[in-house]
């Protein structure tokens, strides 16, 4: 394994909502994340489930918190499902859009008729839209009821802001979900359509997936079968990831982005020192005084070599702090 986590692969995928920022705010210590790594001439590749943006008006946004950034460094959903969908399809196909102009856009550079009514469309792309509306997932719903093929850009059920988590184009699909009992194919992540594409984009052969969702980043970076960095600035936290299954484990685990300048072996998961875990039939009994994400790293690989979670137990304040067990 190399010194630093940054020496050991030739691209960072790096998602956006909740990793490098949250809405309108950059999350600390992501701009000179993308620095040093720019500074390593390590590949810089944006990869985002969200598909309201262009990669122009997402670079756009990201050069205006202050993490320069070009179009062609952007990977999203919308891309992706534009993909699947070209082919899957005829050039000149009509197909139903449930999303921005950015989503439209996407469906019109590979060939195929972006509309927005069911009647004689091939397939429905449904993407995160602010301004979505019940008529919209009407005509969605009358179009795939009729055989259309359904491809929605992501899953996610919700969307980081500065104001907290918002309903994410999950939630809208879980709405098309309930209404046509059928489900969509899916581009973005954790389905491999959107990381193969940007594996591809960045010409890496070893890419690290850097996220802040084990749902989608890292459970994607599993399926795609690549390492994965969890920061805890987003979703997920240090509980989730305590409890993750087989599919949505990450190779490391940190605080934030800053931690791609430090010490791989530091942010593995395994036996920390500082920590003692002692296993007692189906409890996990802490004692210790190390650093508190030294504590979560070393739970994983507890609880990951279990047959099932185990119970954590004792009386130490940091386990309290992190939501694992009640304070004594």
């Amino acid at each position: 394994m190399a010194d630093r986590l940054l020496d050991g692969y030739d691209a960072l995928l790096f998602d956006l909502d909740g990793t490098v920022y949250r809405g309108g705010q950059v999350i600390d210590g992501a701009a000179d994340a993308v620095a040093a790594a720019r500074a390593e001439r390590t590949t810089v590749r944006f990869v985002t489930n969200n598909a309201s943006r262009s990669p122009g008006q997402v670079a756009e946004h990201l050069t205006g918190l202050g993490v320069p950034a070009t179009a062609d460094e952007v990977s999203t959903s919308a891309q992706a499902a534009a993909a699947v969908l070209a082919r899957r399809l005829e050039q000149g196909d009509h197909v139903l859009v449930l999303g921005t102009s950015a989503l439209a856009a996407e469906i019109t550079a590979v060939g195929l008729v972006p509309v927005r009514t069911a009647t004689g469309v091939k397939a429905v792309v449904q993407g995160l839209s602010p301004d979505l509306s019940w008529n919209d997932l009407a005509e969605a719903s009358v179009a795939i009821r009729a055989g259309a093929l359904w491809v929605a850009c992501n899953i996610d059920r919700t969307l980081p802001t500065e104001r907290g988590l918002l309903p994410g184009n999950g939630s809208l699909v879980a709405a098309l979900r309930h209404a046509t009992e059928l489900d969509p194919e899916v581009a973005g992540k954790p389905a491999t359509p959107l990381m193969d594409e940007s594996v591809r984009a960045a010409d890496a052969r070893h890419p690290l997936v850097v996220g802040d969702r084990l749902d989608t980043d890292i459970e994607g970076a599993v399926a795609a079968g690549l390492d994965s960095l969890l920061v805890l600035t987003g979703v997920s936290t240090a509980a989730d990831a305590i409890a993750a299954g087989p599919e949505a484990r990450p190779t490391y685990i940190a605080a934030d982005l800053g931690a791609i300048t430090a010490a791989a072996a530091d942010l593995a998961i395994g036996p920390k020192p500082g920590w003692d875990l002692r296993t007692e039939g189906d409890e996990v009994v802490v004692t210790g005084d190390g650093d508190p994400l030294d504590l979560v790293r070393a739970l994983c690989a507890v609880s990951w070599a279990a047959l099932a979670p185990p119970r954590i137990t004792g009386d130490h304040p940091v386990l309290a702090e992190l939501g694992l067990t009640r304070a004594r």
